[in-house]
Protein backbone atom coordinates (compact mmCIF):
# COMPACT_ATOMS: atom_id res chain seq x y z
CA UNK A 1 0.00 0.00 0.00
CA UNK A 2 1.21 3.49 -0.78
CA UNK A 3 1.71 5.29 2.50
CA UNK A 4 2.75 8.57 0.97
CA UNK A 5 0.93 11.57 -0.35
CA UNK A 6 -0.56 9.56 -3.21
CA UNK A 7 -2.62 7.33 -0.96
CA UNK A 8 -5.74 9.14 -2.05
CA UNK A 9 -5.39 8.52 -5.75
CA UNK A 10 -7.52 5.40 -5.66
CA UNK A 11 -10.56 7.64 -5.70
CA UNK A 12 -11.63 10.40 -7.99
CA UNK A 13 -14.44 12.85 -8.44
CA UNK A 14 -16.44 14.00 -5.46
CA UNK A 15 -15.02 11.29 -3.19
CA UNK A 16 -11.32 11.87 -3.76
CA UNK A 17 -9.69 11.79 -0.32
CA UNK A 18 -6.84 13.88 1.00
CA UNK A 19 -4.16 11.65 2.51
CA UNK A 20 -3.09 12.05 6.11
CA UNK A 21 0.44 12.82 4.91
CA UNK A 22 -0.82 15.67 2.71
CA UNK A 23 -2.83 17.07 5.61
CA UNK A 24 0.23 17.01 7.86
CA UNK A 25 2.39 18.51 5.11
CA UNK A 26 0.03 21.47 4.83
CA UNK A 27 0.65 22.33 8.47
CA UNK A 28 4.32 22.95 7.66
CA UNK A 29 3.76 25.67 5.05
CA UNK A 30 5.14 28.88 6.66
CA UNK A 31 2.26 31.13 5.59
CA UNK A 32 -0.41 28.59 6.58
CA UNK A 33 1.11 27.00 9.72
CA UNK A 34 -0.48 27.61 13.11
CA UNK A 35 1.69 28.21 16.17
CA UNK A 36 1.97 25.25 18.59
CA UNK A 37 1.53 26.49 22.17
CA UNK A 38 -1.13 24.39 23.95
CA UNK A 39 -0.81 21.64 26.56
CA UNK A 40 -3.18 18.93 27.79
CA UNK A 41 -4.24 21.23 30.64
CA UNK A 42 -4.95 24.05 28.19
CA UNK A 43 -7.12 21.73 26.09
CA UNK A 44 -9.01 20.43 29.13
CA UNK A 45 -9.65 23.99 30.26
CA UNK A 46 -10.88 24.88 26.77
CA UNK A 47 -13.20 21.88 26.82
CA UNK A 48 -14.62 22.64 30.26
CA UNK A 49 -14.81 26.33 29.36
CA UNK A 50 -17.10 25.77 26.39
CA UNK A 51 -19.10 22.81 27.74
CA UNK A 52 -20.20 24.49 30.97
CA UNK A 53 -22.37 27.30 29.70
CA UNK A 54 -25.85 27.71 28.28
CA UNK A 55 -26.79 24.10 28.92
CA UNK A 56 -26.16 24.11 32.63
CA UNK A 57 -27.33 27.67 33.29
CA UNK A 58 -30.45 27.68 31.08
CA UNK A 59 -31.54 24.39 29.55
CA UNK A 60 -31.79 22.48 32.82
CA UNK A 61 -34.99 24.28 33.79
CA UNK A 62 -36.51 24.15 30.31
CA UNK A 63 -36.21 20.40 29.78
CA UNK A 64 -37.13 19.54 33.37
CA UNK A 65 -40.29 21.62 33.13
CA UNK A 66 -41.31 20.63 29.60
CA UNK A 67 -39.91 17.16 28.93
CA UNK A 68 -38.41 15.03 31.69
CA UNK A 69 -39.19 16.33 35.18
CA UNK A 70 -36.63 15.30 37.85
CA UNK A 71 -35.51 12.54 35.46
CA UNK A 72 -33.60 15.24 33.59
CA UNK A 73 -30.58 13.84 35.45
CA UNK A 74 -31.03 10.66 33.38
CA UNK A 75 -31.25 12.83 30.26
CA UNK A 76 -27.83 14.29 31.04
CA UNK A 77 -26.49 10.77 31.58
CA UNK A 78 -27.93 9.59 28.23
CA UNK A 79 -26.49 12.58 26.38
CA UNK A 80 -23.17 12.07 28.18
CA UNK A 81 -22.99 8.42 27.10
CA UNK A 82 -23.58 9.38 23.46
CA UNK A 83 -20.86 12.01 23.74
CA UNK A 84 -18.48 9.54 25.41
CA UNK A 85 -18.85 7.10 22.52
CA UNK A 86 -18.19 9.88 20.03
CA UNK A 87 -15.30 11.21 22.15
CA UNK A 88 -13.44 7.90 21.88
CA UNK A 89 -13.69 8.15 18.08
CA UNK A 90 -12.62 11.81 18.08
CA UNK A 91 -9.63 10.97 20.30
CA UNK A 92 -8.26 8.44 17.81
CA UNK A 93 -8.71 10.77 14.86
CA UNK A 94 -7.29 13.84 16.59
CA UNK A 95 -4.19 11.95 17.73
CA UNK A 96 -3.68 10.37 14.29
CA UNK A 97 -4.44 13.47 12.20
CA UNK A 98 -3.50 16.45 14.44
CA UNK A 99 -4.67 19.05 11.93
CA UNK A 100 -7.06 21.98 12.33
CA UNK A 101 -10.61 21.36 11.15
CA UNK A 102 -11.79 18.52 13.40
CA UNK A 103 -14.56 16.47 11.74
CA UNK A 104 -13.99 18.26 8.42
CA UNK A 105 -10.36 17.15 8.23
CA UNK A 106 -11.19 13.64 9.41
CA UNK A 107 -13.90 13.33 6.75
CA UNK A 108 -11.53 14.47 4.01
CA UNK A 109 -9.04 11.76 4.99
CA UNK A 110 -11.62 8.97 4.93
CA UNK A 111 -14.86 9.70 3.08
CA UNK A 112 -13.81 12.20 0.43
CA UNK A 113 -14.05 15.82 -0.64
CA UNK A 114 -17.82 16.24 -0.97
CA UNK A 115 -18.63 14.62 2.43
CA UNK A 116 -15.86 16.77 3.95
CA UNK A 117 -17.35 19.90 2.43
CA UNK A 118 -20.80 18.99 3.75
CA UNK A 119 -19.55 18.47 7.30
CA UNK A 120 -17.37 21.59 7.18
CA UNK A 121 -20.27 23.71 5.90
CA UNK A 122 -22.40 22.22 8.63
CA UNK A 123 -19.88 22.96 11.39
CA UNK A 124 -19.31 26.57 10.31
CA UNK A 125 -23.04 27.25 10.59
CA UNK A 126 -23.55 25.37 13.86
CA UNK A 127 -20.63 27.05 15.63
CA UNK A 128 -21.68 30.48 14.34
CA UNK A 129 -25.26 30.03 15.51
CA UNK A 130 -24.07 28.60 18.80
CA UNK A 131 -21.82 31.61 19.40
CA UNK A 132 -24.58 34.07 18.47
CA UNK A 133 -27.13 32.30 20.70
CA UNK A 134 -24.76 32.36 23.67
CA UNK A 135 -23.83 36.01 23.07
CA UNK A 136 -27.49 37.02 23.15
CA UNK A 137 -28.00 34.98 26.33
CA UNK A 138 -24.93 36.58 27.90
CA UNK A 139 -26.31 40.01 27.06
CA UNK A 140 -29.60 39.17 28.76
CA UNK A 141 -27.88 38.04 31.96
CA UNK A 142 -25.66 41.12 32.04
CA UNK A 143 -28.59 43.50 31.45
CA UNK A 144 -30.40 41.83 34.35
CA UNK A 145 -27.45 42.49 36.64
CA UNK A 146 -27.11 46.06 35.38
CA UNK A 147 -30.83 46.66 36.00
CA UNK A 148 -30.40 45.48 39.60
CA UNK A 149 -27.66 48.08 40.00
CA UNK A 150 -29.82 50.80 38.48
CA UNK A 151 -27.97 50.95 35.17
CA UNK A 152 -30.28 50.79 32.16
CA UNK A 153 -29.36 50.68 28.50
CA UNK A 154 -31.65 52.49 26.05
CA UNK A 155 -34.22 50.05 24.71
CA UNK A 156 -33.00 50.58 21.16
CA UNK A 157 -29.59 49.12 22.20
CA UNK A 158 -30.97 46.26 24.27
CA UNK A 159 -32.07 43.87 21.52
CA UNK A 160 -35.29 42.04 22.28
CA UNK A 161 -38.60 42.17 20.46
CA UNK A 162 -39.11 45.93 20.17
CA UNK A 163 -40.78 47.18 17.03
CA UNK A 164 -38.62 49.14 14.63
CA UNK A 165 -34.81 49.33 14.86
CA UNK A 166 -33.15 47.45 17.69
CA UNK A 167 -29.55 46.45 18.31
CA UNK A 168 -28.08 44.27 21.05
CA UNK A 169 -25.00 46.37 21.81
CA UNK A 170 -23.67 44.13 24.58
CA UNK A 171 -23.82 40.96 22.46
CA UNK A 172 -22.07 42.75 19.59
CA UNK A 173 -19.29 44.11 21.83
CA UNK A 174 -18.73 40.72 23.46
CA UNK A 175 -18.07 38.98 20.14
CA UNK A 176 -15.90 41.87 18.93
CA UNK A 177 -13.68 41.77 22.03
CA UNK A 178 -13.35 37.99 21.95
CA UNK A 179 -12.40 38.14 18.27
CA UNK A 180 -9.56 40.49 19.17
CA UNK A 181 -8.41 38.10 21.93
CA UNK A 182 -8.34 35.16 19.48
CA UNK A 183 -6.37 37.17 16.93
CA UNK A 184 -3.85 38.14 19.62
CA UNK A 185 -2.80 34.52 20.15
CA UNK A 186 -3.86 31.11 21.39
CA UNK A 187 -1.79 31.27 24.57
CA UNK A 188 -3.50 34.51 25.60
CA UNK A 189 -6.83 32.88 24.80
CA UNK A 190 -5.89 29.92 26.98
CA UNK A 191 -4.89 32.16 29.91
CA UNK A 192 -8.10 34.19 29.72
CA UNK A 193 -10.11 30.97 29.54
CA UNK A 194 -8.29 29.45 32.54
CA UNK A 195 -9.20 32.40 34.78
CA UNK A 196 -12.83 32.44 33.64
CA UNK A 197 -13.21 28.66 33.94
CA UNK A 198 -11.93 28.78 37.53
CA UNK A 199 -14.67 31.29 38.39
CA UNK A 200 -17.29 29.28 36.55
CA UNK A 201 -16.38 26.01 38.26
CA UNK A 202 -16.53 27.72 41.64
CA UNK A 203 -20.07 28.91 40.91
CA UNK A 204 -21.18 25.45 39.77
CA UNK A 205 -19.73 23.89 42.92
CA UNK A 206 -21.57 26.49 45.01
CA UNK A 207 -24.83 25.42 43.36
CA UNK A 208 -24.12 21.79 44.21
CA UNK A 209 -22.79 22.21 47.75
CA UNK A 210 -25.04 25.03 49.00
CA UNK A 211 -28.11 23.84 47.10
CA UNK A 212 -27.83 20.37 48.63
CA UNK A 213 -28.92 21.84 51.99
CA UNK A 214 -32.24 22.98 50.47
CA UNK A 215 -33.26 19.73 48.79
CA UNK A 216 -36.76 18.48 49.65
CA UNK A 217 -37.45 14.84 48.91
CA UNK A 218 -41.06 15.38 47.80
CA UNK A 219 -39.84 17.49 44.86
CA UNK A 220 -38.56 14.28 43.26
CA UNK A 221 -42.07 12.80 43.13
CA UNK A 222 -42.85 11.65 40.54
CA UNK A 223 -39.27 11.15 39.36
CA UNK A 224 -40.47 10.23 35.85
CA UNK A 225 -43.74 12.17 35.32
CA UNK A 226 -46.41 10.25 33.38
CA UNK A 227 -46.61 10.95 29.66
CA UNK A 228 -49.17 13.52 28.54
CA UNK A 229 -50.34 14.25 25.02
CA UNK A 230 -48.81 17.38 23.49
CA UNK A 231 -51.24 20.04 22.34
CA UNK A 232 -51.04 23.02 20.03
CA UNK A 233 -47.54 24.15 19.19
CA UNK A 234 -45.99 21.01 20.67
CA UNK A 235 -47.65 18.84 18.04
CA UNK A 236 -46.96 18.77 14.31
CA UNK A 237 -43.52 19.79 13.08
CA UNK A 238 -42.44 20.74 16.60
CA UNK A 239 -42.86 17.14 17.76
CA UNK A 240 -39.81 14.82 17.83
CA UNK A 241 -39.32 13.24 14.39
CA UNK A 242 -39.32 9.72 15.87
CA UNK A 243 -42.88 10.23 17.12
CA UNK A 244 -44.09 11.43 13.74
CA UNK A 245 -42.55 8.63 11.67
CA UNK A 246 -43.53 5.94 14.19
CA UNK A 247 -47.18 6.99 14.29
CA UNK A 248 -47.19 7.70 18.03
CA UNK A 249 -49.13 10.72 19.22
CA UNK A 250 -46.80 13.58 20.22
CA UNK A 251 -46.37 13.54 23.99
CA UNK A 252 -44.36 15.04 26.83
CA UNK A 253 -42.74 13.38 29.84
CA UNK A 254 -42.67 9.63 30.35
CA UNK A 255 -39.71 7.57 29.12
CA UNK A 256 -39.79 9.25 25.70
CA UNK A 257 -39.59 12.59 27.47
CA UNK A 258 -36.22 11.58 28.91
CA UNK A 259 -34.82 10.96 25.42
CA UNK A 260 -36.40 14.12 24.02
CA UNK A 261 -34.76 16.05 26.85
CA UNK A 262 -31.45 14.28 26.15
CA UNK A 263 -31.59 15.47 22.54
CA UNK A 264 -32.05 19.05 23.77
CA UNK A 265 -29.57 19.06 26.68
CA UNK A 266 -27.06 17.60 24.27
CA UNK A 267 -26.45 21.29 23.46
CA UNK A 268 -24.89 21.48 26.93
CA UNK A 269 -22.14 19.06 25.87
CA UNK A 270 -21.12 20.79 22.68
CA UNK A 271 -17.49 21.69 23.16
CA UNK A 272 -15.41 18.58 23.68
CA UNK A 273 -15.29 18.12 19.91
CA UNK A 274 -13.99 21.69 19.56
CA UNK A 275 -10.88 20.56 21.44
CA UNK A 276 -10.05 18.55 18.32
CA UNK A 277 -10.02 21.74 16.22
CA UNK A 278 -7.04 22.95 18.28
CA UNK A 279 -4.97 19.80 17.63
CA UNK A 280 -2.68 21.59 15.19
CA UNK A 281 -1.85 24.20 17.84
CA UNK A 282 -0.97 21.61 20.49
CA UNK A 283 2.66 20.86 21.37
CA UNK A 284 2.13 17.10 21.76
CA UNK A 285 -1.21 16.38 20.08
CA UNK A 286 -0.86 12.59 20.02
CA UNK A 287 -0.82 12.51 23.81
CA UNK A 288 -2.59 15.69 24.89
CA UNK A 289 -5.63 15.89 22.58
CA UNK A 290 -7.20 12.60 23.78
CA UNK A 291 -6.58 13.69 27.38
CA UNK A 292 -8.20 17.07 26.75
CA UNK A 293 -11.24 15.59 25.01
CA UNK A 294 -11.97 12.81 27.49
CA UNK A 295 -10.97 14.78 30.58
CA UNK A 296 -13.24 17.74 29.88
CA UNK A 297 -16.17 15.46 29.03
CA UNK A 298 -15.87 13.41 32.23
CA UNK A 299 -15.60 16.49 34.46
CA UNK A 300 -18.64 18.16 32.92
CA UNK A 301 -20.85 15.07 32.91
CA UNK A 302 -20.36 14.61 36.66
CA UNK A 303 -21.11 18.29 37.31
CA UNK A 304 -24.19 18.31 35.07
CA UNK A 305 -25.80 15.32 36.73
CA UNK A 306 -25.09 16.73 40.20
CA UNK A 307 -26.52 20.17 39.34
CA UNK A 308 -29.68 18.74 37.78
CA UNK A 309 -30.31 16.56 40.85
CA UNK A 310 -29.83 19.50 43.22
CA UNK A 311 -31.95 22.00 41.28
CA UNK A 312 -34.92 19.65 40.81
CA UNK A 313 -34.66 18.80 44.49
CA UNK A 314 -34.72 22.46 45.55
CA UNK A 315 -37.79 23.40 43.50
CA UNK A 316 -40.54 21.27 41.96
CA UNK A 317 -39.91 20.75 38.27
CA UNK A 318 -43.25 22.31 37.32
CA UNK A 319 -42.20 25.59 38.96
CA UNK A 320 -38.66 25.85 37.59
CA UNK A 321 -37.73 28.96 35.66
CA UNK A 322 -36.97 28.54 31.97
CA UNK A 323 -34.75 31.63 31.68
CA UNK A 324 -32.55 31.31 34.79
CA UNK A 325 -33.40 28.06 36.62
CA UNK A 326 -30.32 27.90 38.84
CA UNK A 327 -30.54 31.47 40.13
CA UNK A 328 -34.33 31.38 40.49
CA UNK A 329 -34.20 28.09 42.43
CA UNK A 330 -32.20 29.88 45.13
CA UNK A 331 -34.63 32.80 45.07
CA UNK A 332 -37.46 30.31 45.66
CA UNK A 333 -35.86 29.18 48.92
CA UNK A 334 -35.22 32.76 50.09
CA UNK A 335 -31.55 33.22 49.24
CA UNK A 336 -31.22 36.07 46.72
CA UNK A 337 -27.50 36.49 47.50
CA UNK A 338 -26.66 33.09 46.06
CA UNK A 339 -29.01 33.81 43.16
CA UNK A 340 -27.08 36.98 42.33
CA UNK A 341 -23.77 35.16 42.57
CA UNK A 342 -25.00 32.49 40.18
CA UNK A 343 -26.20 35.12 37.71
CA UNK A 344 -22.71 36.64 37.82
CA UNK A 345 -21.23 33.19 37.24
CA UNK A 346 -23.48 32.73 34.23
CA UNK A 347 -22.23 35.99 32.70
CA UNK A 348 -18.62 34.98 33.28
CA UNK A 349 -19.21 31.43 32.11
CA UNK A 350 -20.94 32.29 28.88
CA UNK A 351 -17.98 34.50 27.93
CA UNK A 352 -15.69 31.50 27.44
CA UNK A 353 -18.41 29.59 25.61
CA UNK A 354 -18.63 32.36 23.01
CA UNK A 355 -14.87 32.57 22.63
CA UNK A 356 -14.28 28.85 22.14
CA UNK A 357 -17.19 28.43 19.74
CA UNK A 358 -15.70 31.27 17.70
CA UNK A 359 -12.28 29.62 17.92
CA UNK A 360 -13.63 26.31 16.65
CA UNK A 361 -15.52 27.96 13.80
CA UNK A 362 -12.50 29.93 12.60
CA UNK A 363 -10.30 26.78 12.60
CA UNK A 364 -12.78 24.80 10.50
CA UNK A 365 -13.09 27.74 8.06
CA UNK A 366 -9.28 28.05 8.00
CA UNK A 367 -8.84 24.36 7.14
CA UNK A 368 -11.42 24.55 4.33
CA UNK A 369 -9.71 27.66 2.96
CA UNK A 370 -6.29 26.02 3.07
CA UNK A 371 -7.70 23.18 0.94
CA UNK A 372 -9.05 25.67 -1.61
CA UNK A 373 -12.71 24.86 -0.97
CA UNK A 374 -13.04 28.44 0.27
CA UNK A 375 -10.85 31.37 -0.89
CA UNK A 376 -7.19 30.78 0.07
CA UNK A 377 -6.95 34.40 1.18
CA UNK A 378 -8.48 33.37 4.51
CA UNK A 379 -5.91 30.67 5.28
CA UNK A 380 -3.00 33.06 5.82
CA UNK A 381 -1.77 33.20 9.41
CA UNK A 382 -0.52 36.27 11.27
CA UNK A 383 3.27 36.63 10.74
CA UNK A 384 4.00 37.07 14.47
CA UNK A 385 0.93 35.76 16.32
CA UNK A 386 0.63 32.55 14.32
CA UNK A 387 -3.19 32.76 14.31
CA UNK A 388 -5.60 32.57 11.35
CA UNK A 389 -6.41 36.24 11.76
CA UNK A 390 -8.21 36.80 8.47
CA UNK A 391 -10.77 34.04 8.95
CA UNK A 392 -11.14 34.96 12.63
CA UNK A 393 -11.85 38.62 11.85
CA UNK A 394 -14.28 37.76 9.04
CA UNK A 395 -16.29 35.25 11.07
CA UNK A 396 -16.11 37.31 14.25
CA UNK A 397 -17.56 40.28 12.39
CA UNK A 398 -20.39 38.20 10.92
CA UNK A 399 -21.27 36.60 14.26
CA UNK A 400 -21.14 39.99 16.03
CA UNK A 401 -23.64 41.43 13.53
CA UNK A 402 -25.92 38.39 13.78
CA UNK A 403 -25.83 38.58 17.58
CA UNK A 404 -26.47 42.32 17.49
CA UNK A 405 -29.48 42.27 15.21
CA UNK A 406 -31.05 38.87 15.81
CA UNK A 407 -33.21 37.54 18.63
CA UNK A 408 -32.69 33.79 18.77
CA UNK A 409 -34.92 31.47 20.80
CA UNK A 410 -35.20 28.09 19.09
CA UNK A 411 -31.79 27.51 17.50
CA UNK A 412 -30.33 25.17 20.15
CA UNK A 413 -31.92 22.24 18.33
CA UNK A 414 -30.42 23.34 14.99
CA UNK A 415 -26.98 23.55 16.57
CA UNK A 416 -27.52 20.07 18.04
CA UNK A 417 -28.43 18.32 14.81
CA UNK A 418 -25.33 19.65 13.09
CA UNK A 419 -23.03 18.44 15.85
CA UNK A 420 -24.75 15.04 16.01
CA UNK A 421 -24.32 14.73 12.25
CA UNK A 422 -20.59 15.35 12.71
CA UNK A 423 -20.48 12.60 15.34
CA UNK A 424 -21.91 10.09 12.85
CA UNK A 425 -19.32 11.04 10.24
CA UNK A 426 -16.40 10.74 12.67
CA UNK A 427 -17.54 7.32 13.95
CA UNK A 428 -17.85 6.00 10.39
CA UNK A 429 -14.50 7.59 9.50
CA UNK A 430 -12.65 5.72 12.26
CA UNK A 431 -13.74 2.39 10.80
CA UNK A 432 -12.89 3.46 7.25
CA UNK A 433 -9.41 4.71 8.16
CA UNK A 434 -8.66 1.53 10.12
CA UNK A 435 -9.34 -0.48 6.96
CA UNK A 436 -7.74 1.83 4.38
CA UNK A 437 -4.69 2.93 6.41
CA UNK A 438 -3.87 0.29 9.04
CA UNK A 439 -0.22 1.38 8.79
CA UNK A 440 -0.78 4.81 10.35
CA UNK A 441 0.68 5.33 13.86
CA UNK A 442 -2.16 5.78 16.34
CA UNK A 443 -1.22 7.21 19.74
CA UNK A 444 -4.79 6.54 20.91
CA UNK A 445 -6.92 3.69 19.59
CA UNK A 446 -10.70 3.60 19.92
CA UNK A 447 -11.54 0.28 21.64
CA UNK A 448 -13.78 -2.42 20.15
CA UNK A 449 -13.66 -1.21 16.54
CA UNK A 450 -15.96 -1.55 14.59
CA UNK A 451 -18.52 -2.32 17.30
CA UNK A 452 -18.08 0.79 19.45
CA UNK A 453 -18.28 3.19 16.47
CA UNK A 454 -21.38 1.32 15.29
CA UNK A 455 -23.03 1.77 18.68
CA UNK A 456 -21.98 5.44 18.59
CA UNK A 457 -23.71 5.91 15.21
CA UNK A 458 -26.92 4.24 16.41
CA UNK A 459 -27.02 6.21 19.67
CA UNK A 460 -26.36 9.47 17.83
CA UNK A 461 -29.06 8.77 15.25
CA UNK A 462 -31.50 8.02 18.08
CA UNK A 463 -30.93 11.46 19.59
CA UNK A 464 -31.26 13.07 16.16
CA UNK A 465 -34.62 11.38 15.66
CA UNK A 466 -35.77 12.88 18.96
CA UNK A 467 -35.24 16.40 17.62
CA UNK A 468 -38.23 18.30 16.14
CA UNK A 469 -39.17 17.70 12.51
CA UNK A 470 -38.83 21.44 11.77
CA UNK A 471 -35.19 21.24 12.86
CA UNK A 472 -34.60 18.58 10.23
CA UNK A 473 -36.22 20.84 7.62
CA UNK A 474 -33.98 23.80 8.49
CA UNK A 475 -30.95 21.53 8.44
CA UNK A 476 -31.87 20.20 4.97
CA UNK A 477 -32.24 23.75 3.61
CA UNK A 478 -28.80 24.79 4.89
CA UNK A 479 -27.19 21.65 3.46
CA UNK A 480 -28.82 22.34 0.07
CA UNK A 481 -27.33 25.85 0.07
CA UNK A 482 -23.94 24.34 0.93
CA UNK A 483 -24.09 21.96 -2.03
CA UNK A 484 -24.75 24.90 -4.36
CA UNK A 485 -21.71 26.78 -3.00
CA UNK A 486 -19.54 23.68 -3.35
CA UNK A 487 -20.42 23.07 -6.99
CA UNK A 488 -20.05 26.75 -7.91
CA UNK A 489 -16.72 27.34 -6.11
CA UNK A 490 -15.25 24.54 -4.00
CA UNK A 491 -15.32 21.83 -6.69
CA UNK A 492 -13.46 24.04 -9.17
CA UNK A 493 -10.83 25.36 -6.75
CA UNK A 494 -9.99 22.33 -4.63
CA UNK A 495 -6.24 21.93 -4.11
CA UNK A 496 -6.71 18.18 -3.69
CA UNK A 497 -8.33 18.04 -7.14
CA UNK A 498 -5.62 20.37 -8.51
CA UNK A 499 -2.55 19.67 -6.31
CA UNK A 500 -0.41 22.19 -8.15
CA UNK A 501 -2.76 25.06 -7.32
CA UNK A 502 -1.34 27.28 -4.59
CA UNK A 503 -3.91 30.06 -4.54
Amino acid sequence: MDVGGNAAKGRSGFFRTKSVEDSLRDTQEPEHALKKSLSALDLTVFGVGVIIGTGIFVLTGKVAKENAGPAVALSFVAAGVVCALAALCYAEFASTVPVAGSAYTFSFATLGELPAWIIGWDLVLELALGCAVVAVGWSGYLRSIMDNWGWHLPSVLSGGEQSGFHFDLLAFLLVAVLTAVLVAGMKLSARVTAVVVAIKLAVVLIVIVVGAFFIKGHNYTPFVPPAVRSEGAEAGVKAPLIQLISGFEPSQFGVMGIFTAAAVVFFAYIGFDIVATAAEETRNPQRDVPRGILGSLIICTVLYVAVSIVVTGMQHYSQLSVDAPLADAFKSVGHPFWAGLIAFGAVVGLTTVCMILLLGQSRVFFAMSRDGLLPRFFSRVHPTRGTPYRSTILLGGIVAIVAGFTTIEELAELVNIGTLFAFVVVAVGVVVLRRTRPDLPRAFRTPFVPWLPAVSVLATLWLMLNLPAETWLRFAVWMAIGCVVYFLYGYRNSRVRKPGRQG
